[in-house]
């Protein structure tokens, strides 16, 4: 089928549009979504995120290369997709960093289950948690549970980072002394 009959079937708003594109520039679109993505289900939904933009947009767009119209959606599409990967990559990598400075004072989970259910733990963490200043608590619950980097903290807090460091550090000291004490060991 002709460019400017697809197009038709868009402004005619036909069922079969879409199909039509996908039978004519399918490949066309995995093949750009897919050397940006470098992944095949990534690339399928740009694809068909591709099909529903043009759909959005003709009418009242008529683009006068349908290939090049589609070519820079699925362009676009996938280079977002692959920043929002990177980004969540990123977000990602940062809360296995914060988890790992935590880890080292909580009992691994297979002991847990064996001196005590979750409550008694949580209970515990709540304990000590109180017991903190109340500046220190807000920055250990910032870092711990909402993930807030150390520069973040150090900035809202006025405090240089070293100073943030090792307030966490000396926090996990003894939330790590407080377990101890009650039986959860690391």
């Amino acid at each position: 089928m002709e460019d400017h009959a697809i197009i038709d079937l868009y402004f005619a708003r036909a069922d079969n549009a879409i199909a039509e594109t996908a039978d004519k520039y399918g490949r066309y679109c995995h093949t750009i979504a897919y050397n940006i993505t470098q992944d095949t289900l990534d690339s399928e939904e740009c694809v068909n995120d591709t099909y529903l933009r043009a759909w959005n947009a003709m009418p009242p767009t008529r683009p006068n290369s349908l290939s090049a119209f589609l070519g820079r959606i699925v362009r676009n599409l996938s280079l977002d997709r692959v920043r929002r990967k990177q980004a969540e990559k990123r977000a990602a990598e940062r809360m296995e960093g914060i988890r790992e400075e935590l880890w080292d004072c909580l009992p691994a989970e297979s002991d847990t289950a064996k001196v005590a259910d979750d409550l008694v733990l949580a209970d515990i963490i709540n304990r000590f948690l109180a017991s903190l200043p109340e500046v220190t608590r807000n920055i250990f619950l910032r870092r711990y549970w909402y993930f807030s980097s150390v520069k973040e903290l150090a900035a809202d807090y006025h405090m240089s980072e070293s100073k943030i460091k090792m307030m966490m550090m000396r926090a996990r000291e003894s939330l790590r002394a407080e377990l101890e004490k009650e039986g959860f060991t690391p």
